[in-house]
């Protein structure tokens, strides 16, 4: 009863789309599993596209063959099937290619892959907070438009040419369409002034185009606020400086905000110094003592002693001693 219906079937195909389907001779050679070449097909939305489908070896009994297709046109040369599209926009489609040899179908699929690559890539910080303060936790945000399939997609963010994070999604969808993808970053001072981005790249394949076809977004650049950092080595402790000497005290730090400067003295009474380095051009007893930097943008403050000896100047004399002779 299969077997019948089967039969009928096939009959059905020959006259009802006798264009796809042919009558051919063959002996003891055929292959078993129809072959297309390409083994498979990539073609970009709206591009033309072609494949052939060899039967068999051309040898001699009758045999039904064709070509299952959902668009295009199909051309035989004896065993050899040609199809050909001039503009390929069917999202999921494939062909099938058989034969029927004494009551046994033998098949191969040709898997289609219509591509598009993303018409937009946009990229942003999540909440679009700004500025971003160091040792927080920030998301960014990689907006991909229109693009297909979505399964075939990486979305890599970088900071710089630094990978980041690498995102795909798992989703069969094979129309175009839209997705977000995210990835939290916790920024350092070190970050600030740093350019990031993302980038859509379609991973299609030996068979697809090469290189991948990817989009990348704009750039947009970090500013990061982070707490006053001392430059330089440390001071000793005390600092020893002589009567009638210079002393130079340096605080000096990075920041950003860029940070402010006060100063106390030992007298305890603030100082109208507002820059990094306090400098007395020739030190006296009374400068002997304690002095204090603060250090503060908005962020935090920070606090530096240093602690002055000063000591006096020693001059050496020679005398000479004279006795008479007695």
């Amino acid at each position: 009863m299969m077997f019948f219906s089967f039969i009928l079937s096939v009959m059905f195909l020959m006259t009802s789309q006798p264009s796809g389907f042919y009558v051919f001779s063959c002996g003891e050679n055929c292959t078993y599993t129809p072959v297309f070449t390409p083994s498979t097909l990539v073609v970009k939305f709206g591009d033309p596209a072609s494949a052939t489908c060899s039967i068999c070896q051309p040898a001699c009994t009758q045999h039904i063959f064709g070509l299952e297709k959902a668009v295009g046109e199909t051309s035989q040369n004896k065993t050899t099937i040609s199809w050909t599209v001039d503009s390929l926009t069917e999202w999921d489609t494939s062909l099938i290619c058989f034969y029927n040899e004494d009551g046994k179908l033998h098949r191969s699929t040709l898997p289609i892959t219509l591509y598009q690559p993303p018409k937009y890539v946009g990229f942003s910080f999540l909440n679009k907070i700004e500025p971003m303060f160091a040792g927080h936790v920030y998301s960014l945000v990689c907006v991909v438009k229109e693009v297909a399939p979505i399964e075939n997609l990486i979305v890599t963010f970088y900071r710089g040419q630094t990978v980041l994070d690498r995102k795909t999604l798992f989703n069969t969808e094979k129309t175009p369409v839209t997705k977000n993808f995210t990835a939290d970053i916790i920024p350092s001072e070190d970050d600030d002034g740093a350019q990031y981005w993302c980038e859509a790249e379609l991973q299609l394949g030996a068979e697809g185009p090469q290189p991948p076809p990817a989009v990348a977004s704009e750039k947009l650049t970090a500013t990061v606020y982070y707490g006053p950092q001392l430059k330089g080595s440390s001071h000793p402790d005390p600092i020893t400086v002589t009567r009638g000497y210079p002393l130079h005290l340096n605080c000096s730090a990075v920041g950003n905000p860029a940070p402010s400067y006060t100063w106390k003295l030992p007298s305890d009474k603030p100082s109208s110094i507002n820059s990094s380095i306090l400098t007395i051009e020739s030190v006296s007893w009374e400068h002997g003592g304690q002095y204090v930097c603060n250090v503060s943008n908005d962020v935090n403050n920070v606090t530096v002693m240093f602690n002055v000896e000063v000591k006096g100047q020693f001059k050496l004399y020679r005398v000479m001693i004279g006795f008479d002779n007695i």
